[in-house]
């Protein structure tokens, strides 16, 4: 991830104190981070979901690519140095080495999650509670793609841009 912080100039980063909150979960910024140094709490409801030191991870594209408010709540829990991105849609359409980077990780958690899933459906597929339902996790991952988006053409404009 490191490398993605190479291509970035000062001019676009941002210091934190510590509990200063970068994302609020429910809320729509437009906005993406990049650690540079520091820590960082990512927090799911009352849920901590993970404190974050590597430089290099990202925040809010989840929300930036799916048009919808964030999942989680991002906050700096000592100080902590990001590269900040204000109309981050318009970043990732500019940047295709930062896309692809960004859709290889992406790509890399889905694939934990279904893993994950995959070896609980081995394991408790023969259970008839809560358990028996990975199937139908599994299945929605796999086979039903969000109906709203669509790609687009050669021949049409995407709508989305």
């Amino acid at each position: 991830m490191m490398s993605v912080l190479h291509r970035y100039d000062e001019g676009l980063k941002l210091q934190f104190d510590a509990g200063t909150v970068l994302l609020s979960e429910g809320t729509t910024s437009g906005r993406l981070y990049v650690l540079a140094d520091g820590v960082l709490e990512v927090v799911r409801g009352e849920t901590q979901v993970a404190l974050v030191t590597e430089p290099g991870a990202i925040f809010g594209e989840m929300s930036v690519l799916l048009d919808a408010p964030h999942t989680a709540t991002v906050r700096a829990m000592m100080s902590s140095t990001v590269y900040a991105f204000d109309d981050a849609a318009a970043f990732m359409r500019s940047d295709p080495h930062f896309a692809f980077f960004v859709a290889r990780m992406l790509a890399q958690r889905l694939n934990a999650a279904t893993s994950y899933l995959v070896d609980m459906k081995q394991q408790y597929d023969h259970h008839g509670d809560h358990l028996g339902m990975v199937s139908e996790v599994l299945d929605s991952l796999m086979h039903h793609p969000d109906t709203d988006f669509k790609p687009g053409s050669d021949r049409l404009p995407d709508p989305g841009m």
